[in-house]
């Protein structure tokens, strides 16, 4: 069962790999996100799609579930 300990752990964390671009290279983070609003809806509901599933795999493969 999931603890909330393990949603706030997991959110922690998440956090932490969202700062490192902008820490590391805020003028690349901007470049890629102009990019961003030139890409299609459908093709970021795409890559949205296939990162969650991805993301669901990996979270079944490492629970064990």
């Amino acid at each position: 069962m999931l603890a909330w300990s393990d949603l706030l752990a997991a959110f922690a964390l998440y956090l932490v790999l969202e700062g490192i671009t902008p820490f590391v290279n805020p003028s690349g983070m901007k470049r890629a996100i102009s990019l961003m609003l030139s890409i299609p809806d459908s093709q970021l509901r795409v890559g949205g799609l296939g990162a969650i599933v991805a993301g669901l795999v990996l979270l079944v493969l490492v629970r064990g579930g």
